[in-house]
């Protein structure tokens, strides 16, 4: 049996990087694991039809956290598939890195209204499904709270917010018996690093000459690191911080 058996997960934006990664790894150790996507019904589709390869239990539900309806649906769909709730993964964010004069309106009501507002209400939401027995709430942050890299202050500041999040609602939620920690990765090659072209770049290389263990992050880097904040050997931790960034500070 795995830690996490009889346990269900639901991971947000969990088609592809880190959050499939952390979807498969719950499902690994036990986990019934709610794929939710946004947009790539074919990468959440991906990551359903591997869990189930190796014997474990996985629905995608489409779901854009940024709208309240779709949260709704998403935790209706989790009871309906699973019955209840134990462990909520909040990694669905969208970040891009613009100087201060490229910053509009735009951009950062997208960022915010995702990276905080949708985590704030997914996490109210989440509420009604969770069991005498509390759970254990996950965030998925960044390092860029603590960095404070140049070009990424709107992304920052919405990270920043999740790290006051985490610790807020680590104290409202205790007496539910709810755990509430965060992990801060560095970069981690994922898709979406890919596509923002810092793969290659001397961004990339600033980064790995910067980190003590001389690299960016893999997305089962940052997996374990869930589990065992999804499990009971995390029991005795809520409002922390994990940095998940080979040393980087």
């Amino acid at each position: 049996m795995g830690k996490l058996t009889n346990k269900v997960a639901v991971v947000t934006g969990a088609s592809k990087g880190i959050g499939a990664g952390i979807a498969k790894a719950l499902a690994a150790d036990g986990a019934s694991v709610v794929v939710n996507y946004s947009s790539s019904k074919e990468g959440a589709d991906k990551v359903v039809a591997e869990i189930k390869a190796n014997g474990g239990k996985a629905v995608a539900v489409q779901g854009d956290l940024s709208k309240q309806e779709d949260i709704t649906k998403l935790f209706a769909e989790t009871k309906k598939a699973f019955g209840g709730l134990d462990v909520l993964v909040n990694n669905a964010g969208v970040y891009e890195f613009a100087a201060l004069g490229t910053v509009t309106e735009e951009s950062f009501h997208k960022m915010f209204n995702l990276n905080v507002l949708g985590l704030i209400l997914s996490t109210q939401e989440s509420l009604k499904y969770f069991g005498p027995k509390g759970g254990s709430i996950i965030n998925i942050g960044s390092t860029a709270s603590s960095l404070n890299p140049p070009t990424a202050v709107t992304y920052t500041a919405t990270k920043g917010a999740v790290d006051s999040v985490t610790a807020v609602l680590a104290k409202e939620l205790g007496p539910k018996k709810i755990r509430v920690n965060s992990i801060n990765p560095g970069m981690v090659e994922t898709e979406g690093v890919h596509a923002a072209g810092f793969i290659g770049s001397d961004f990339q290389k600033q980064f790995e000459s910067q980190t003590p263990l001389g690299r960016i992050g893999q997305p089962n880097d940052i997996a374990p690191i869930a589990v065992f904040l999804a499990s009971d050997d995390s029991g005795w931790l809520t409002g922390e911080l994990l940095l998940a960034s080979g040393g980087l500070r």
